[in-house]
């Protein structure tokens, strides 16, 4: 009897060891896999600290495109002549949901071409965000560019190629330099002064309203379709005679 009880108590002791086991690895296997997102959303934004200007509005830049949620990002002017410094945001919510990190890094390094190819290297807040979701740049001469907005393009269904061949870009170009790319475009601007960025109800056209992600398409993993040929269209099949006159009628 002695020995059953004691049988029992090694087997209850063993499937609670093999329970707390089973605890400590996916503890593991998550912490693992946080850590590494935290390195790769950390390494990202780093490639567009000066795009974004400063470290915090490339993190929130990356982790707002990885997340699909708002975007807020901040900037600081210098007075000049005594003035106090003046600190401004731009807070929007980006019009593709979530995205993987790869298409986080295709989204900004085509903003930042676009940006370069209108004349601007140094970017202010309502002018990336102009860059991604849409908007028009009126400049100090009165004339304007207009931004279709990367974010808006492929939330339209566009693929990330098509979106650069309609910019006027290769698309390897621009990840292997979204500057160089967006100065060697034809029709590039030189260094233009900005006097206020406009975002009209033009740039909200066939999408939903800002904010509202529910039950948009998941941008993670979206393929991009560019290029891909058209179905060929069906033959017309001809019209049936008539049976006037037929035999026996």
């Amino acid at each position: 009897m002695k020995s059953s009880h004691f049988a029992l108590a090694l087997l209850a002791a063993s499937v609670g060891l093999a329970f707390a086991a089973t605890q400590v690895s996916a503890q593991t296997t998550g912490s693992s896999s946080a850590t590494a997102t935290s390195q790769e959303s950390n390494r990202l934004a780093s490639e567009f600290t000066t795009l974004a200007g400063s470290d915090a509005n490339a993190q929130a830049l990356v982790d707002g495109l990885r997340n699909g949620s708002s975007i807020t990002l901040t900037e600081t002017v210098d007075g000049s002549n005594g003035a106090t410094d003046t600190t401004t945001t731009s807070t929007f919510t980006p019009d593709t949901g979530k995205m993987g990190y790869g298409n986080v890094k295709v989204a900004l390094s085509l903003a930042e071409a676009s940006l370069a190819k209108a004349g601007i290297t140094d970017p202010t807040a309502a002018e990336l965000q102009a860059a991604l979701n849409g908007g028009t740049l009126v400049l100090a001469d009165g004339t304007s560019v207009d931004l279709k907005g990367v974010l808006a393009l492929r939330a339209s269904g566009e693929g990330w190629g098509q979106i650069a061949n309609g910019m006027g870009f290769k698309l390897g170009d621009v990840m292997r330099s979204p500057k160089v790319a967006g100065h060697a475009a034809a029709g590039a601007h030189a260094n233009v002064t900005v006097a206020k960025v406009e975002f009209g109800k033009d740039h909200m056209i066939n999408h939903p309203d800002v904010g509202s992600h529910m039950g948009r398409p998941d941008f993670a993993n979206k393929p991009d379709f560019a290029g891909k040929p058209s179905l060929p269209e069906r033959p017309q099949i001809p019209d049936h005679p008539t049976h006037i006159g037929r035999p026996g009628g």
